[in-house]
């Protein structure tokens, strides 16, 4: 599962800036949450035209999602997908910082509780740069246990911040895939403690990955959740979330998958089969929500 050396040194630069976190606090308090989204048509549109990485990194999804999109076409789908971004970005700190309540409602939370109610392990909770994940995890608060999210340690400071993650906090907690055999051992006493696992199933950043079937091409998912998964003897659960509209979200949890080795056949393989489930469940979200993908990434690319 151990990424290659020269990815984990390379920090990925984030965008925004103090400057701009304090303008949309400060736009927050004084037109509210509907006049602060009216900037991001600017500030998106200055995106869109200055930021070739961005760009570049949506294109790849934009040209499979909406196929024979020209040059302008294109490039509209890419703002309105930055636009989309945007507010759920600006969803998720109302919706932590400033305590607002948004209407989450949530499909498949029976099977959680009683996953959880049957067994004394814990389970994987599998996720996607889909929707707007962050508020989505802040529901599992009911669930009454400790959700552990693994991630690289270039994202920790912006995730603490968002979710407002401390060494204190009962509910969320961070494992870092460069600890001890990847993170592994720390998972692994995570599900047996009970505990839930969250991890992104979408984007290998160098992590070994499986070619499959994603909006009609192949595309590679790093499939080392499911080899955990597999020999912890664990469920896995796909949560996506996705925006209905001002302050309403969708939670989605239905989709409960169990990998297992068996038989001659590679494990490589077998787990091809569970791979190729979670894609399916992720395009048919994106042909429900088309500007709720934000892999900004290309993920065709081996």
């Amino acid at each position: 599962m151990r990424p290659n050396n020269t990815t984990s040194k390379n920090i990925v630069k984030k965008r925004g800036n103090t400057f701009g976190i304090w303008f949309f606090r400060i736009s927050l308090k004084i037109f509210g949450l509907r006049g602060t989204y009216g900037f991001l048509y600017f500030i998106c549109l200055y995106y869109l035209l200055f930021d070739r990485l961005a760009t570049t990194g949506a294109l790849a999804y934009v040209r499979r999602r909406f196929v024979g999109s020209g040059f302008l076409r294109s490039r509209l789908h890419i703002y309105r997908l930055f636009i989309s971004q945007g507010k759920q970005l600006i969803d998720r700190h109302v919706a932590i910082r400033a305590n607002t309540l948004f209407d989450v409602r949530t499909n498949g939370t029976e099977q959680l509780i009683k996953l959880l109610h049957d067994r004394k392990e814990g389970f994987i909770l599998l996720t996607a740069h889909f929707g707007n994940w962050q508020v989505a995890l802040t529901t599992l608060k009911k669930l009454r246990r400790t959700v552990h999210l693994v991630m690289r340690p270039e994202d920790n400071s912006a995730v603490k911040n968002s979710l407002h993650i401390s060494k204190e906090d009962d509910f969320i907690r961070i494992i870092s895939p460069e600890e001890e055999l990847d993170g592994v051992v720390q998972i692994m006493r995570a599900l047996k403690k009970g505990d839930i696992v969250s991890i992104m199933g979408d984007r290998k950043y160098n992590f070994p990955a499986l070619g499959v079937s994603f909006l009609s091409e192949k595309a590679y998912f790093p499939y080392g959740a499911f080899a955990v998964a597999a020999a912890a003897e664990c469920p896995v659960v796909v949560l996506l979330s996705s925006r209905l509209g001002y302050k309403k979200y969708l939670v989605d949890v239905r989709d409960v998958l169990h990998p297992r080795y068996s038989g001659t056949v590679g494990k490589k393989e077998q787990l091809r089969v569970f791979v190729q489930k979670f894609a399916a469940v992720l395009e048919a979200h994106t042909k429900c929500h088309p500007y709720q993908c934000f892999l900004f990434y290309d993920i065709w690319k081996n």
